[in-house]
């Protein structure tokens, strides 16, 4: 059976209605759903040869379009050419702007001036990169937030998508029989998140990835006894350091892990009262 097309149409960089089209699928794990971006689509001609294009494929179109001209226009080419269409963002600003009694700028994202929140984006993205796989001990006081967890328990994607978001993330691999590096026992225990997984999914994660890299599978990378002397090893430190969050990955996707995070973060401050303010996310 051939997968179902669903096209993401923006008018800027499309991230807005890809993130929430990708958060939708989640909840229909067991369709194949093919999505074709179209980014930076700002005139009539290219608006409706893309329904055409839709329309012959019989698929579903969710976009974002600020422009109200190219709003107007793509719904009514939808409409005409029966094309289920949503849009994500229009009916929002219509909404807001009642509200605040104002009228919109109606900018896509990609042409307002560069802001400090771009900035901090950015800031944030070169720190995680600096300060990914345990690199640069020395950084880790600066970070936000600290990821630790054994190999394969998304460190590298989860500190990626938070810096997306603003914040300044550093993350630590736990290696069987090698000490942490000193520095993470200095942070305030709020700014550290383990992170575990089931034995057996971790299991098969290693041995595909060494599938991918042409090694033996009988690597002690991917046996489940290695396995489950690494992740007991993790725990004992996360035991010894009761003030760490923990975060269980098994069958969570980045995004569901992130707001796992960022709200037990809100919640343990709130309960517990901590001084130090949470880190601002974007």
């Amino acid at each position: 059976m051939d997968a179902k097309v669903i096209y993401v149409v923006s008018d800027s960089t499309g991230e807005t209605a890809e993130r929430v089209t990708r958060a939708t699928l989640l909840q229909f794990p067991e369709h194949s759903i093919r999505l074709k971006l179209e980014r930076r689509v700002r005139d009539r001609r290219g608006l409706t040869a893309i329904l055409e294009n839709a329309a012959a494929q019989g698929a579903m179109v969710v976009f974002t379009l600020v422009r109200p001209e190219l709003r107007d226009h793509f719904n009514e080419e939808a409409t005409k050419l029966g094309v289920r269409h949503v849009d994500v963002i229009g009916s929002l600003i219509r909404q807001v702007g009642q509200y605040l009694k104002a009228d919109p700028v109606n900018i896509p994202t990609a042409e307002m001036p560069l802001s400090e929140e771009y900035f901090r984006r950015v800031e944030a993205i070169e720190f995680a990169v600096k300060s990914d796989d345990g690199k640069e001990p020395r950084n880790l006081h600066k970070a936000d937030l600290v990821l630790v967890g054994v190999s394969r328990t998304s460190k590298t994607p989860l500190s990626t998508y938070l810096a997306g978001r603003g914040l300044k993330i550093a993350n630590v691999p736990l290696v069987l029989g090698v000490d942490p590096p000193s520095e993470l026992y200095e942070l305030p225990g709020y700014r550290v998140v383990g992170l575990t997984v089931d034995v057996d999914q971790l299991t098969d994660i290693r041995g595909q990835r060494l599938q991918q890299l042409g090694m033996p599978s009988d690597a002690s990378y991917g046996l489940r006894d290695h396995v489950k002397a690494e992740l007991e090893y993790a725990h004992d430190i996360f035991r010894e350091h009761s003030e760490w969050m923990v975060v269980d990955v098994t069958n969570c996707a980045i995004e569901e892990t992130a707001t796992i995070i960022l709200e037990a973060l809100k919640e343990r401050e709130e309960l517990k009262g901590l001084t130090s303010p949470a880190p601002r996310v974007l």
